[in-house]
């Protein structure tokens, strides 16, 4: 057993997705979570800038003893996953797998959709992962840059986001898809805009979910699950602090969160 903190990092809030999820599924673990909320969104970034964000955000939870990361972005997952992985002896795990193991399983039709940042679509990380995993599905993805942005600026529920959620998916409902995959954390945060924009008979694939549990798969292999009967506890952190992250993380949450610290992030 270890009771040492769970560390999950986004790009800014949306991985706030992530962390609801594994609160349901590990209760009693405590997290740290850092958002990078000077530098979101980090889709239009090159892979080198993705990687040198991404390892300085591991080196700062490391610093907060943690037992293992979780790297609750999309984009940082598909750009730099693997080199975390090489680099780093704490485990870690992104989203994407998981994400597309859902859509395998949940496609009837075989054709499924997937959105998400520039740079999450241009690396073709959910393509080919779903591929891999069934090459008979035909795979459309579609980036869909505004999203992240109204998410932060608190709008998922306004007319702009549902403006913007048509432009962007009337196309994979005309090209007939069965399943969306969310493929960037904010995205579940637009789940019911998306949700009427394409319509009910579409399946919204949130990766949250798969990867709390292959997180608590990996733990209990690893021994590494904490034995505390109590609540956990989770620490927030950020490299910029402003109040709509604290507004939107706390609606999200379902708990008000204002205890906020802010990180020097290019420190580490």
């Amino acid at each position: 057993m270890d009771n040492r903190p769970i560390g999950v990092f986004d790009s800014g809030l949306g991985g706030l997705t992530v962390l609801r999820e594994i609160h349901k599924r590990l209760a009693n673990e405590d997290t740290v979570y850092f958002g990078d909320t000077a530098r979101v969104p980090y889709g239009p970034r090159s892979k080198e800038t993705i990687i040198k964000y991404t390892f300085q955000a591991i080196n700062f939870l490391i610093q907060q003893d943690v037992k293992a990361i979780v790297i609750a972005c999309n984009t940082a997952t598909a750009r730099a996953l693997e080199e975390a992985k090489a680099e780093y002896n704490v485990p870690i795990i992104g989203v994407i797998e998981a994400g597309a193991r859902s859509a395998v399983e949940y496609t009837n039709n075989k054709v499924v959709g997937v959105i998400g940042t520039l740079g999450t679509i241009n690396s073709k990380a959910y393509v080919n992962t779903i591929r891999s995993m069934d090459e008979s599905i035909r795979v459309i993805d579609k980036a869909c840059p505004l999203f992240v942005p109204l998410v932060e600026e608190g709008w998922a529920n306004e007319e702009i986001s549902s403006t913007a959620a048509h432009m962007y998916l009337d196309e994979l409902v005309e090209k007939g898809v069965d399943s969306i995959v969310l493929g960037c954390t904010h995205y579940p945060i637009l789940k019911r805009t998306i949700g009427m924009a394409v319509g009910q008979e579409i399946k919204l694939i949130n990766p949250a979910k798969e990867t709390a549990l292959e997180l608590k798969e990996i733990l209990n292999q690893a021994n590494l699950l904490n034995d505390k009967a109590d609540e956990g506890v989770c620490k927030y952190y950020v490299s910029d602090i402003n109040e709509q992250f604290s507004k939107v993380a706390s609606e999200f949450m379902k708990k008000e969160i204002t205890d906020l610290e802010k990180v020097e992030i290019h420190r580490f």
